[in-house]
C-alpha cells in the first residue's frame, strides 16, 4: 500500500512550533507578495491557521477561508480561533482536488508546505486558478529539494523549477521565484487581468 505523503494531524504541535517563525515568518511572505488591497484570500491546507491568522490580521477588511482536508485540523482551528477573528476567518472542509467555494472569489490563494504532498498537482493548481479573480494571486511555498535541518524527506520534495511549471501549466502568468525564504521555495503567479506589481526583489521567470 503506498504511504500518505499527507502531515499526520497527531503532529499538529509542529505547526505552531514559534521557531517557524525564524524560518517561515508570515509577515515576510506577506511583504514580499505586495498586495495592498486584497480582500479574500483562501488557505489551501490551513492545518492550525499558522498563517491564516496573521493574515487575517493584515486589515479589517480581510477574510481568509481557511481550507483543510482533515476534519481534525480545522476542529483545533475552530477551538482556537482568536474571539478578534471570529467570522472574518471561514473554515472549509475541501477534498484532495476540490474546494467548495465558488469561482472567481479570491483576490489570493495561496498553498505552503503543501505542494510536496498533493497526488494530483496539476488539479489543485486549476482549482486555484478557478477560485481567482482576474488579476488574482497565487503563492506557493515548499521545502526546498535540498538538505535542510527539518522537513519532508528529499525523495517527496519539489523543486522551484516545477513548482513554476505547474503554474505555468495551470495558465498562470507572471510567474516569479522569491529568494526570501532560508528553506523554502516561494513562486507566485497571476490570473491574467492585470493588478499591483509584484515588489522589486523578486526574480521573474520568462513566462508571460
Amino acid at each position: 500500500m503506498k504511504e500518505s505523503r499527507k502531515f499526520h494531524p497527531h503532529n499538529l504541535d509542529i505547526l505552531n512550533d514559534p521557531d517557524r517563525l525564524g524560518w517561515e515568518n508570515p509577515d515576510v511572505i506577506w511583504r514580499e507578495l505586495g498586495l495592498t488591497d486584497a480582500r479574500v484570500l483562501v488557505d489551501i491546507g490551513a492545518g492550525t491557521g499558522f498563517f491564516a491568522v496573521p493574515f487575517a490580521r493584515k486589515s479589517p477588511a480581510v477574510t481568509v477561508h481557511a481550507c483543510d482536508l482533515q476534519e481534525e485540523m480545522l476542529a483545533w482551528l475552530r477551538e482556537h480561533l482568536p474571539a478578534d477573528l471570529q467570522g472574518r476567518i471561514k473554515l472549509v472542509k475541501m477534498e484532495e482536488t476540490t474546494v467548495p467555494l465558488p469561482d472567481g472569489i479570491a483576490d489570493l490563494v495561496y498553498m505552503i508546505n503543501l505542494h510536496h504532498e498533493l497526488e494530483d498537482r496539476g488539479a489543485i493548481m486549476a482549482e486555484s486558478f478557478r477560485l481567482l479573480k482576474k488579476g488574482g494571486t497565487v503563492a506557493v511555498a515548499d521545502w526546498k529539494k535540498t538538505e535542510t535541518p527539518m522537513g519532508p524527506p528529499q525523495e517527496i520534495r519539489v523543486t522551484e523549477a516545477e513548482i513554476s511549471a505547474d503554474l505555468q501549466r495551470a495558465g498562470f502568468r507572471d510567474i516569479r521565484q522569491h529568494p526570501v525564504l532560508p528553506y523554502h521555495n516561494f513562486v507566485t503567479g497571476r490570473k491574467s487581468g492585470g493588478g499591483p506589481a509584484f515588489p522589486s526583489s523578486s526574480s521573474s521567470l520568462p513566462i508571460r
